[in-house]
């Protein structure tokens, strides 16, 4: 698909999140999620798949680390790295040993890492449907202020915006690439992590999936529905640290003349199948 301008071509490629038992959310997501999990240094734990590789690491709860988009080759990664310096953007070191050299990290405004790089590794096989690890959510006191920093400096584009009577930003979703999202901000009392989301190619990989947790004793928290925005097929499992896990398929891919879409915040905005997860 034809890219739209502004979209800077990356995918989101891993996460490190912190926990404050490695351990134990590096055993959940060995039996819950399919990962091959290996312990490295620090008490960090490297737990992944072909397409969905997790650093996690001590420290606080809810919190991510950094997330790290890759680059299909070296070149498109220094051009995006130009435009980054031209708009003024301060850079830092590469936090990601998944990364090829050249890897660098900007911060937004509340302190959130996002690294970006490029990574050839493909990892280990799929033992179950395939999940590409696809989109993250983070919770923010103000969505509508995180907006300058990923719509403006780095070139993330706005799919859609949720919002209330008052016209009052409660939630927004931001793509790299076609695929509706890589990205949602979403309202909240405070910054953490809200989700990460793995996408299945069909509607029998979901089923597969929720069949997984049955077997494992994962009970589902939220879901079998469909989100308004993205009008993806979804359901959620939360670890013990109290993060969500998302599978996921069916999200929209936008058209490069695609307008920007504003939804209501409401239930049936979140979940047109039943009861939604208001943040806010």
């Amino acid at each position: 698909m034809q890219r739209q301008p502004g979209e800077i071509g990356a995918h989101l490629d891993h996460l490190s999140i912190e926990a404050e038992d490695p351990a134990r959310l590096a055993v959940f997501l060995r039996d819950a999620l399919s990962m091959q999990s290996r312990q490295l240094e620090g008490g960090r734990w490297l737990c992944r798949s072909r397409n969905r590789p997790l650093l996690v690491t001590p420290g606080r709860k809810n919190a991510i680390g950094f997330a790290a988009f890759s680059f299909a080759d070296a070149a498109s990664l220094v051009a995006y790295r130009q435009r980054l310096e031209r708009a003024g953007v301060a850079l830092d070191a590469n936090p990601s040993s998944l990364f090829e050299a050249g890897a660098f990290s900007v911060r937004d405004p509340e302190g959130n890492r996002i690294a970006f790089g490029v990574r050839t590794e493909a990892g280990a096989p799929d033992l179950l449907p395939a999940a590409r690890l696809q989109h993250v959510g983070i919770r923010t006191p103000s969505p509508e202020g995180l907006l300058p920093f990923y719509a403006g400096q780095l070139g993330f584009v706005v799919s859609d915006r949720v919002e209330d009577e008052q016209g009052v930003l409660s939630a927004t979703f931001l793509r790299v690439d076609p695929e509706h999202h890589a990205l949602a901000l979403f309202q909240a009392p405070e910054s953490r992590l809200d989700h990460v989301s793995f996408d299945t190619p069909d509607f029998y990989g979901i089923r597969d999936w929720a069949d997984h947790m049955g077997r494992q004793r994962v009970p589902i928290f939220w879901g079998v529905g469909r989100h308004g925005p993205g009008n993806d097929l979804f359901f959620m499992v939360k670890d013990p640290e109290e993060n969500l896990f998302e599978l996921s398929t069916e999200l929209e891919k936008c058209a490069p003349d695609r307008k920007m879409g504003v939804w209501p915040k409401s239930t049936w905005t979140l979940n047109q199948w039943g009861p939604a997860l208001m943040r806010s």
